[in-house]
């Protein structure tokens, strides 16, 4: 990401802030394209509360054929909207429980004050039931060469090769079908 490609969204969301009580900014995009380093830049720059799509994780009880073969349904994003996204945008205090991929349960609860900026970040942020929810949609891409690269360091040539084979082609469908990248309010190479 470039310096003219942050100092453009860090306008886009101070104009936001300065017309809004509440600002809520989605970062979708595709894995290893730096959406969870641009949603802690952001947390440190402008003092906002950050949510990510990783702790809503479907329960292995939710991983369905059915529910896999929809594009977008990786995720809990009914839970998302009813524990997170709702509370957000009524200025109310939230409580989620982030699952944890570890244990492949819920862990402990998690909440938080109402909040002037939040920013949700991950893949499938900008889920068609989710989109009417934000203020400003912003999608991060990668080449794929660097995009595996990236895995490959964080998580471990296994990992690279589970993201490869499965992961990925989630999302590729997800950004496809539901023309995600086009949709969204910026597009920014990460």
């Amino acid at each position: 990401m470039t310096h003219n490609d942050y100092s453009r969204l860090l306008r886009r969301i101070q104009e936001l802030q300065v017309r809004k009580e509440r600002v809520i900014v989605a970062i979708d995009g595709r894995c290893g394209s730096g959406k969870t380093t641009l949603a802690a830049r952001l947390q440190k720059d402008l003092d906002c509360r950050v949510f990510h799509m990783d702790d809503f994780f479907l329960r292995p009880q939710q991983r369905t054929a059915e529910r896999f073969a929809q594009p977008g349904e990786n995720v809990d994003h009914e839970r998302f909207l009813e524990e997170v996204l709702l509370p957000l945008r009524s200025g109310q205090p939230l409580t989620y429980r982030p699952f944890s991929c570890a244990q492949q349960q819920l862990g402990a609860p998690v909440t938080a004050a109402p909040c002037r900026l939040a920013i949700v970040e991950g893949a499938y942020a900008c889920h068609p039931d989710l989109w009417a929810y934000y203020d400003l949609r912003v999608f991060l891409t990668v080449d794929p060469e660097t995009q595996m690269q990236r895995i490959e360091a964080r998580s471990g040539a296994a990992k690279a090769a589970q993201f490869r084979d499965r992961w990925i082609p989630f999302e590729e469908t997800y950004f496809s079908a539901l023309d995600v990248q086009a949709r969204c309010d910026m597009c920014i190479s990460g």
